[in-house]
């Protein structure tokens, strides 16, 4: 019996874990980030309350504007089980599993698992894109896990 609760909590525990904080990671990016946000909040005012007189525009705009950028200024968890990846961001939680995926590549900032057997441009819609933390400590052992779970790096 104790054998089966050893496996099942083995299954359970992540292969690899990290958690990546992009706006307090790069301050330089962040400062620059708040100014355009301000520019933008600034003229859209000016063009959708000013001039239009439709304040309506301007908070929608600026909540499609924050919204899109979200993922930017909340901490993200990645954990790597045997089948799956599971993402956590601040409310929500995202399960993959290996098999959804055809390729991997680097980008920017880190990896992107893609659903296509080779890169496409809608991997950016349909894939999930994985960030690496300040250190990227996980670099290695990602490209080992993803390798021997979806296939050949691209």
């Amino acid at each position: 019996m104790s054998n089966k609760n050893e496996e099942i909590t083995q299954k359970e525990k992540p292969l690899l874990s990290w958690a990546s904080h992009p706006f307090r990671d790069f301050p330089l990016t962040s400062i620059f980030l708040v100014i355009f946000i301000i520019i933008i909040a600034f003229s859209l005012w000016r063009i959708a309350v000013e001039i239009w007189d439709m304040p309506l525009f301007y908070y929608l705009g600026l909540t499609f504007l924050l919204l899109s950028l979200m993922p930017y200024f909340i901490k993200t968890k990645y954990e790597f089980y045997e089948d799956k990846v599971v993402i956590y961001y601040w409310i929500i939680k995202v399960k993959k599993r290996y098999d959804d995926f055809g390729c991997f590549y680097a980008d920017k900032k880190g990896i992107m698992l893609g659903t296509f057997k080779m890169p496409r441009r809608l991997d950016a819609f349909r894939g999930q894109s994985i960030r690496f933390s300040k250190t990227k400590t996980e670099k290695e052992e990602i490209f080992k896990i993803l390798k021997e779970k979806i296939g050949e790096k691209y």
